[in-house]
């Protein structure tokens, strides 16, 4: 599904409506959808709904949303930021003609009305501004905002119960808090760059118009979103070809998940081969190997240290192991002869969960991407650093400490086999681009496909709505943002899916993003069942056969 800027979005709509979809029609189909995404998740039948209508196409959105409510059964109330006059206005007239309450804003002294309605209300529905506002908010509208958010905030205080139970489960809090729907976004919100007013309505729920906007994965507006839903208004998909932003969908990713045949054997599902872990970092290993083997790889082997493979195979039966040359518990350089008997095996290389970044690591990964060979000193003589071909690697997937070794060559990307997908979190990328954190999360998107491109490789750029950008221009948004995943080891289960998915044969970009998106609905199903402060990565590997399964994988 396609992801559009403001100026997109316009010239969708200037579009349809010149070649006969009427911006009428349209605003009917977006109102409706509003009420449906209501309707479909409560009975409305008596309960009381609030619409903020604003001056604008969003609030005609609002006014039709309220028609049909009305309809359904809900004692609905409007309350227009500014007049309208019912003779040009249809969606208005309708809703007089029906008996529905109407006020506006200027005959409502002291906003007693608007406090009176906030209070009472089972759902607010805030259609006030759209997708031309930027903040900040002024004027009536500002104070609409304002006014309803300080009665929501006096109603979420929770009062505690007459009876409170001592030394037993307490009961869940129920704060009194109307539902919060807004119309294509909260209003306050630039839908570019997310930015947000303070006075903005944080949703429960967001029903956006024919695509999601850029604003709406971009924080701090990002966090008012609430649960985004995407109403189809009619406009030709064809309008949006040149749109060169997408977000990742089930279908997407459905499409891409390799077959798994009836008359399979381990070898159809390809062999992956993982070089991870040290002394300092051994759940790496066995986090990376566990979710290679839960993402369907036919055969995982894990290259580690020789001291921590007890460690890591107590807890990860289901791979092989090849044991490494060590120094105090970290890969040597001597680990690259090793692998070089056996690396043509495997269908995939995944390189750098837990390696740590000493010296002697450091001298490995040089090693193998061919940045250099050392000859050791003899007598008197200093030691020498030479160029020497790289190993003829498979498929690579280079992530946390191979890319933290990465960052302190001024070549690192050219060493790298064409294709290499790379796994940063933020921090990573700076290090990688030589730059702040702050300028790689300033816009993510755009940043990971200028490196995507200048680079040559495909970029993951964690983070929430992770980033998957493609040498050749193409970006994808994966639709998560879960603060579960925000603790030690998620990355290192990402890279494991994503380099099994790359041993069974999916192209580097695909597999990145079907990667993350199975890595991402896994953290979703973990969430609701066990919150988010208590999720730990290992928790992702129960779930992500079920999240494979939701695809039908």
């Amino acid at each position: 599904m396609k992801v559009v800027t403001v100026e997109q979005m316009r010239a969708i709509e200037a579009a349809s409506d010149a070649a006969g979809h009427t911006y009428a029609a349209m605003m009917e189909r977006a109102g409706r959808a509003v009420a449906e995404a209501l309707t479909g998740r409560m009975d409305v039948e008596g309960k009381r709904v609030l619409v903020l209508v604003g001056p604008g196409n969003n609030g005609g959105d609002g006014l039709v949303a309220a028609h049909y409510l009305a309809q359904a059964g809900a004692e609905v109330a409007c309350y227009l930021s500014r007049a309208r006059d019912p003779q040009r206005d249809v969606n208005l007239r309708r809703l007089q003609e029906g008996s529905v309450f109407t006020t506006v804003a200027s005959a409502d002294q002291g906003h007693r009305v608007l406090r009176r309605l906030a209070a009472g209300a089972d759902v607010v529905i805030d259609g006030l501004l759209g997708t031309g506002s930027t903040p900040p908010v002024r004027g009536t509208v500002a104070e609409i905002l304002k006014t309803v958010g300080e009665v929501l905030r006096r109603r979420e205080q929770v009062s505690a119960p007459e009876i409170q139970p001592i030394g037993t489960v307490p009961p869940s809090p129920t704060p009194s808090r109307p539902l919060i729907i807004a119309v294509d976004g909260p209003s306050g919100m630039d839908f570019d760059t997310g930015a947000l007013d303070e006075s903005a309505l944080r949703a429960d729920l967001t029903v956006t118009f024919a695509y999601p906007k850029r604003g709406h994965f971009r924080f701090p507006g990002a966090a008012a979103v609430g649960e985004l839903l995407v109403a189809d208004i009619g406009t030709d998909p064809a309008l949006a070809a040149e749109v060169d932003l997408e977000v990742a969908t089930p279908q997407m990713v459905r499409a891409w998940l390799p077959p798994r045949p009836p008359d399979a054997h381990k070898g159809t599902f390809g062999r992956a081969l993982i070089v991870a872990g040290s002394t300092n970092y051994t759940g790496a290993a066995r986090l990376a190997g566990s979710a290679a083997v839960r993402a369907g790889a036919g055969l995982v082997t894990v290259a580690l240290p020789t001291p921590i493979h007890a460690p890591v195979a107590a807890g990860l039966a289901e791979a092989t192991y090849v044991l490494l040359p060590h120094e105090l518990g970290v890969v040597a350089e001597a680990a690259v002869e090793v692998l070089a008997e056996i690396v043509e095996r495997y269908d995939a290389l995944l390189l750098g969960p837990g390696l740590g970044r000493e010296q002697e690591t450091v001298a490995f990964v040089e090693r193998l991407l061919g940045r250099r060979a050392e000859r050791r000193s003899v007598g008197f003589l200093p030691s020498e650093k030479t160029s020497a071909p790289p190993l003829p690697l498979p498929p690579l997937v280079v992530d946390a400490d191979g890319l933290n070794i990465l960052s302190g060559w001024p070549d690192w990307h050219e060493r790298l086999p064409p294709g290499t997908v790379l796994t940063p979190h933020p921090g990573e990328m700076a290090r990688l681009m030589g730059c702040s954190t702050r300028e790689v999360q300033e816009d993510r998107v755009e940043v990971a496909r200028r490196q995507a491109r200048a680079w040559g490789h495909v970029v993951v750029l964690k983070g929430a709505y992770t980033v998957v950008a493609a040498p050749d221009g193409r970006v994808v948004l994966e639709p998560f943002a879960n603060p579960g995943l925000a603790t030690g080891g998620t990355g290192d289960v990402l890279a494991g899916i994503i380099v099994a998915l790359r041993a069974q044969g999916l192209p580097p970009f695909e597999a990145a993003v079907a990667g993350a998106y199975l890595h991402g609905l896994a953290g979703e199903l973990a969430r609701v069942d066990l919150g988010e402060a208590g999720m730990a990565a290992g928790d992702l590997l129960r779930y992500l056969p079920q999240a494979q399964r939701r695809l039908g994988g």
